[in-house]
């Protein structure tokens, strides 16, 4: 007797996606996505969000499917959408289905999973942040308060009783499009709640673009409404959300996010993208919106010769010390031991140090933890005051092996010489200037448009200029030390901001401190608190 199989059944997951920011998707959700074969898109071609997450988290392979469009341009409907996502789940395939912030509210899931339940298709849900709290969480105005503990979430695209929105205690999230908010104001104006109720409506919510307008439920009611959106305008268009209520008065007090010191700043970041990471996310921390212009590239040296040898000797007893000058030097050592089948081991015996603390974690996360950093100034300069001498008592090997750029300053050779010690100065990789950035880059950057620039060593600044040209007058300069802030100023930069110490979290917090300062500044002056680069339009347009 033959035996029969069944055909392999799919499966689908319901994920909310969150507001604007993809930081605020749920472990969870990403976890699912990690593993999606199909992901179904409400608006593929539009949704920015949903397109970092996928690269973010999901396989290179995923295929993703169009659940906002039909193969004629319409817009789907649920039912059209649920039968796109139950036909991939029943090849076989595991499927995620992206909702926006918490899917069960005015999402569509009801009618999906029932399209699910009907197919015989096993699904879950994972629930996400509901853009109907988060968004005005964000702009200052929490949806509850002592004696304020009645919700009402309305979706303006559907038909709603006006008349239920009427109670003084309590507050009313609307969602949707411009006309379709004011068209709500005005219905609920019209059945009685006060014209003069405080109201705040949002656009780009939870994002660096957020923009946050006070009025009334009166003054949005009277507002003239923009064309009515089309119906694929409607799907692919953003939503935006109005709060009304007793809560939105402590918005004056508890504004939280859109008064960080760089909020919405747009910030340019000269270096590799290996290196920028943990700057931009600092820079996120505060605000702001970081660009990376990448202005050198890192390479092999020439020949391998001189490293081949320094790594021999490292192996075979040469050297009693190894300096590391930069993440990038750990990096090229790392892979010509590899090159060899070694690791960390072929450190045993060796002193190790590190020229600062990012310098320092390179080395931990590689097994490595250095005997020395510097107490105080992390250079060159800050490593040389701790460095111990050599005591040809206590130190069997009087030489040190530096891997270092094909660029890097005699500062720390000539140092450690003088204090007893035979250096081998190896170039370990060479750094390379870069391709010019875009074109709209290159005039972003001269005409004013980015707020500040932060610059991490001379060769960015060398390097910016030479592929970029000089930032505009307006732009705050902030440079991580003396040096470069010596090498910015003979390139006719004014320098606003010297970091305290030669870190990039301290250079990112050094910024954030002057933003502080420009804004306390401006309210205490009675004015608008604007950021560099819409003084500079500002400045243009007055200027015509």
């Amino acid at each position: 007797m033959t035996a029969k199989f069944a055909p392999a059944r799919g499966s689908v997951v319901f994920v909310g996606t969150g507001p604007g920011d993809p930081g605020l998707v749920t472990v969870r959700a990403a976890e699912e996505l990690s593993s999606a074969e199909v992901v179904v898109l409400d608006r593929p071609q539009d949704d920015r969000r949903r397109r970092t997450l996928i690269e973010r988290y999901c396989p290179a392979d995923v295929e993703l499917l169009d659940g906002g469009f039909g193969e004629n341009g319409q817009p789907l409907t649920h039912a059209g959408r649920a039968k796109l996502l139950t036909k991939a789940a029943k090849d076989g395939r595991r499927v995620v289905r992206l909702l926006d912030g918490e899917g069960s509210l005015f999402c569509g899931l009801a009618e999906e999973m029932l399209a699910c339940q009907k197919a015989g298709l096993e699904f879950d849900v994972v629930p996400g942040v509901a853009a109907a709290t988060a968004v005005p969480a964000f702009a200052g105005v929490p949806v509850t308060s002592t004696g304020v503990q009645q919700v009402h979430l309305v979706d303006t695209r559907t038909r709603f009783h006006a008349a239920d929105l009427l109670d003084a205690k309590s507050t009313v999230v609307l969602l949707g499009h411009r006309c379709d908010l004011i068209a709500a104001a005005a219905a609920v104006v019209k059945a009685g709640r006060s014209a003069e109720t405080p109201l705040v409506i949002t656009s780009g919510g939870t994002t660096t673009r957020q923009v946050t307008v006070d009025t009334t439920l009166g003054g949005l009611a009277a507002e003239e409404p923009a064309e009515e959106p089309s119906a694929s305008e409607r799907v692919a268009g953003e939503r935006l959300v109005a709060v009304f209520g007793p809560t939105v008065a402590l918005r004056e007090r508890i504004s939280w996010f859109e008064t960080k010191p760089l909020f919405g700043w747009r910030v340019l970041v000269p270096r590799t993208q290996q290196q920028a990471g943990p700057l931009m996310d600092r820079l996120g921390r505060y605000g702001a919106v970081a660009e990376l212009v990448p202005t050198i590239s890192v390479e092999p040296p020439r020949t391998p010769h001189q490293m081949d040898k320094a790594v021999t000797g490292l192996v075979t007893g040469r050297y009693e010390w190894v300096g590391f000058t930069s993440v990038n030097a750990v990096r090229a050592i790392r892979e010509k031991l590899e090159e060899y089948g070694l690791d960390a081991r072929a450190f045993s015996g060796l002193k190790v140090a590190a020229v600062g603390g990012v310098t320092a974690a390179a080395l931990r996360d590689w097994g490595i933890n250095p005997d020395l950093v510097p107490s105080g100034e992390q250079s060159a300069k800050g490593l040389l005051v701790d460095w111990p001498p050599y005591d040809s008592v206590l130190d069997p090997i009087n030489r040190v092996f530096l891997p270092r750029a094909d660029i890097a300053t005699d500062t720390l050779v000539a140092g450690l010489q003088e204090i007893g010690w035979e250096v081998d100065d190896v170039t370990a990789y060479r750094t390379v200037r870069a391709t010019p950035p875009p074109a709209p880059v290159r005039d972003a950057i001269k005409s004013g448009q980015f707020d500040a620039v932060l610059f991490t060593s001379s060769s960015t600044v060398r390097n910016l200029v030479g592929i970029a040209g000089k930032p505009h007058p307006a732009t705050v300069v902030a440079c991580i030390g003396p040096a470069t802030a010596k090498t910015a100023e003979e390139h006719g930069l004014r320098v606003d901001v010297l970091a305290a110490e030669a870190s990039a979290n301290a250079l990112v917090d050094a910024l954030a401190d002057f933003g502080a300062g420009l804004r306390q500044a401006a309210i205490a002056e009675g004015e608008a608190v604007l950021k560099p680069s819409q003084k500079t339009a500002t400045s243009r347009r007055r200027a015509r």
